[in-house]
């Protein structure tokens, strides 16, 4: 599989909150097995949003990139089979 067009982000540690540099993106919960159903998020204008799965509040940072999250360690990358 390619690579996302769209970034997705996880929550493997259970942090409250994940500061991410895009306002559109994807949940997937935690790590597979654990993840829950990939949901598109879009904050349109505002700055943050709440998964509606797992509660992870994101914040939109606009001095971060794409593939950047704090705390680190958030973006879901997919592991081929």
């Amino acid at each position: 599989m390619a690579g996302h067009s769209i970034p997705h982000f996880q929550n493997d540690g259970g942090f409250p909150s994940i500061q991410i540099g895009v306002k559109e993106f994807m949940c997937t919960g935690a790590s597979v097995p654990y993840d829950h159903p990939h949901i598109f998020i879009d904050m349109g204008d505002e700055v943050e949003k709440v998964c509606s799965y797992c509660s992870t509040l994101y914040k939109y940072n606009p001095t971060m990139k794409a593939e950047q999250t704090d705390p680190p360690g958030c973006v879901f990358n997919v592991k081929a089979a």
